[in-house]
């Protein structure tokens, strides 16, 4: 660009020179004004709300220096809360975009100090040191955002984790006042005691719109899920005691109960164990003798005997985890750090975090109504499960309950998992603890060295009226760490199933189907019960299957099996009442392109009930409808996808010379 001759550096040419003291006059109120009015553009386009503050922290801002906030009596309250609020229907995951960290980012509210007309602030107890501790997590963590534009999601400063501090009302008015509440779409609210007297709700009583909630204490009747979060009760003792972890194995003690303030009841059933089983059960509560106070809270008594909590509860192989007037228990917290298993007695209750978590590898729950049966459950599980269980305790308590960081950064990750599916951390990275990576190991099998994500497997047994033989299998079955449910599907429509007393006590739900017809293919049926991906079928005469052998896992081929196997197959095994066993083997090898694989040899085969005449493989040509089916479903595939393989995975280590503990499954293989 050229500069015409009728301008100069000095500005038009056509300007008459001023007078210098004029001149700087002018310059100096020129520069004031443009001053002023750059201050004012500034200031008219820079936030006026709250929103405007930088980080959140404490050090930065005490609660003392935040504004005060005065209520109107006339101030707006929120909805009670919308029961049927989804992902889909109550977040607007468009507020999180895509980003290639594929991270929800966090916008923490600054500071305010709410207070009614009269100056009488809506908590009692102000920001307390764990709400605290939970923001500042947060607010250091990658999650975190300053600019309220980018922000998926927005948590208030206002400290609701202890309902019996709160004033109900005047909390709801002051969420409703926060600038980017919009009936709390996106809002998430910690909450670790709900409700109060008499009744104990088990979700926030504070009025919240549309608001995500991180709750302590949810039941299934309050639990929004997919929704809501359930998270721990935090244990103050979490951050005062240390207790360094103790080696699985046999304790002192077989069941330790600590909780005090526990129902009469409850206190009555275990005193009655108690005298059933003597010394491998303690029974502790609180002590009458000493003065209260800090020092009281961590003590326990049996008898005039004072016992040191919670370092008691590293004494015992299980640890009672029983309701109180709030399902969720701190006392939880404490169990898990000891290394105790749990044993959880609070009918439901949604366990922390059990979104993501299998509390079946760390935990016991038992329905209350079965308490008096405890040991007898108890006693069934084997030594090396508990061992597994101990561990896996210890390390739910160090990864997501030991302090109010890691339940807060659960807690979003979570609902990071929800917004991001395709980047969700895998079941094994929620569960499965920090491990040696042996890279020089390969699976023989090519199969995955670990099992698919679902939660434990569900037990299909097919039985018809050999009530002996299936007892005993479901009592093996039982002990097999990953089981979750055991179905029993009744293939007899002319005669009843036993009595609910006489079935086998197992530590988890046993439900009976009676089905209309006699058909094989009844075991392959995709039942409402079933709640796991997945599902053991098995006969009610297959009672030589160790534990150890049942560990394996089996894929969810049950569907399938009744809409999608091809040709007349199905028709076929009905028909014949033969070869349902062979037709899923063609279907999961024709599938997954692997042939099935016979792992363990049978000397002999047990079955005290197998005599009967009606016996279906007694029949002279049973074995022959077995060849032929063979034939048959080769020619439906149109191809034999069953091969011949000689890789040898039974027995583990069985007969070799290891030492115990390093022996996988050191049961395949025996009788």
């Amino acid at each position: 660009m050229y500069t015409s001759g009728k301008y100069s550096s000095r500005g038009p040419a056509l300007i008459p020179r001023m007078k210098t003291k004029h001149r700087i006059y002018y310059i100096t109120l020129f520069s004031v004004v443009l001053l002023g009015l750059i201050a004012t553009g500034m200031f008219q386009f820079w936030p006026h709300s709250i929103e405007s503050t930088a980080d959140w922290t404490l050090d930065k801002r005490s609660v003392h220096d935040a504004p005060l906030i005065r209520l109107p009596v006339s101030s707006p309250i929120p909805e009670r809360g919308d029961l049927s609020c989804r992902m889909h229907t109550c977040f607007d995951v468009y507020r999180c975009g895509y980003n290639p960290k594929n991270r929800i980012k966090v916008y923490i509210y600054p500071l305010q100090r709410f207070v009614d007309e009269l100056g009488v602030p809506i908590s009692s107890t102000g920001l307390s040191r764990e709400y605290n501790d939970l923001l500042s997590a947060i607010s250091d963590s990658d999650f975190y955002t300053d600019d309220v534009t980018r922000a998926c999601l927005f948590i208030p400063s206002i400290d609701v984790l202890n309902q019996n501090s709160l004033r109900i009302r005047e909390t709801a008015q002051a969420l409703a006042m926060l600038p980017r509440w919009d009936k709390g779409m996106n809002h998430l609210l910690f909450n670790m005691l709900p409700g109060g007297p008499p009744d104990y709700n088990t979700a926030l009583d504070v009025p919240r719109d549309r608001a995500l909630l991180a709750g302590g204490g949810f039941s299934t009747w309050t639990y929004r899920q997919g929704y809501d979060v359930s998270i721990p009760v935090y244990s103050p003792l979490s951050a005062d005691v240390e207790l360094p972890e103790k080696q699985p194995g046999p304790r002192r003690y077989f069941i330790l109960s600590s909780q005090t303030a526990i129902h009469r009841e409850y206190r009555a059933e275990l005193e009655r164990l108690k005298e059933e089983n003597g010394e491998a059960l303690l029974l502790l509560d609180k002590c009458s003798n000493l003065s209260q106070g800090a020092a009281s809270a961590r003590k326990r008594c049996y008898k005039g005997q004072v016992y040191d909590y919670p370092q008691i509860l590293q004494e015992s192989s299980f640890c009672v985890v029983l309701r109180g007037a709030r399902l969720g228990q701190a006392a939880l917290s404490d169990v898990l750090q000891a290394g105790c298993v749990p044993v959880i007695l609070a009918d439901s209750y949604i366990l922390p975090f059990s979104e993501v978590l299998d509390w079946k590898r760390a935990s016991v729950v038992i329905p209350e109504e079965k308490l008096s049966e405890m040991y007898t459950i108890l006693k069934s599980i084997p030594h090396r499960q508990v061992e597994e269980m101990q561990r896996q305790a210890r390390w739910f308590w160090e990864a997501y309950f030991s302090s109010m960081k890691a339940i807060g950064l659960t807690t979003l990750q979570i609902i990071n998992d929800r917004i991001y599916p395709y980047a969700a951390r895998s079941y094994e990275q929620w569960n499965n603890p920090p491990v040696v990576k042996w890279s020089s190991v390969n699976s023989p099998l090519f199969l995955p060295l670990i099992p698919p994500r679902a939660p434990g497997f569900t037990a299909v047994v097919l039985t018809y009226d050999r009530v002996e033989s299936l007892f005993r299998v479901i009592t093996e079955i039982s002990k097999v760490p990953s089981l979750a449910k055991l179905l029993v599907v009744w293939n007899n429509q002319n005669k009843s199933p036993p009595e609910e007393s006489l079935w086998p006590k197992i530590g988890v739900p046993l439900k009976v189907v009676r089905t209309k017809e006699n058909k094989l293919s009844n075991r392959f049926f995709p039942y409402d019960e079933i709640e796991t991906e997945a599902v053991l079928a098995i006969d009610d005469d297959i009672i030589m299957l160790t534990s150890d052998e049942l560990q394996f896992g089996y894929e969810y081929f049950n569907y399938l099996y009744t809409y999608k196997m091809p040709g007349d197959i199905k028709n076929w095994v009905d028909a014949h009442m033969n070869c349902e066993d062979i037709a899923m083997n063609f279907l999961v090898a024709n599938i997954t392109g692997k042939a099935p694989i016979k792992v363990t040899p049978r000397k002999k085969f047990k079955c005290p009930e197998c005599t009967a005449i009606d016996g279906l493989s007694l029949d002279q040509t049973h074995m022959v409808e077995r060849s032929e089916c063979i034939n048959k479903f080769a020619s439906v595939f149109g191809t034999m996808p069953l091969k011949v393989v000689e890789h040898r995975a039974d027995p583990v280590l069985y007969k070799d010379d290891f030492p115990e503990k390093l022996k996988s499954f050191p049961n395949i293989g025996s009788l």
